[in-house]
C-alpha cells in the first residue's frame, strides 16, 4: 500500500505549501506540528512531488503518525496525526 487514502479525515490544522518546492512543505510542516497538540491532525496540501517520498518519513522519524495522502488533481492532501 502506498498510504493513498480512501476515507475524508477531518483536520484541526491546515496548512497550504501548494506552489511551494521541496523542501519548503517538509520544513512548513515540522514548524506547524510544534504549535499543536498531541492527538491532533495536520492536512499539508503540496504540489511538489516530493512531498509524497519524503513526508511520511520525516513525520515517523519524529514519531509522529503518517495517515496517508489523497491526490486532488494538480496537489495532493497529505495527513499527520501528531504523537
Amino acid at each position: 500500500m502506498d498510504g493513498e487514502m480512501e476515507n475524508t479525515v477531518t483536520a484541526d490544522k491546515i496548512l497550504d505549501c501548494r506552489g511551494a518546492s521541496c523542501p519548503i512543505p517538509i520544513l512548513q510542516a515540522k514548524k506547524a506540528m510544534t504549535r499543536m497538540k498531541s492527538g491532533q491532525i495536520l492536512e499539508i496540501l503540496s504540489s511538489d512531488p516530493g512531498t509524497r517520498n519524503d513526508l511520511p518519513g520525516v513525520v515517523e522519524r519524529d514519531g509522529h503518525k503518517y495517515l496517508g495522502h489523497k491526490p486532488e488533481g494538480s496537489f495532493t492532501r497529505f495527513y499527520v496525526q501528531l504523537k
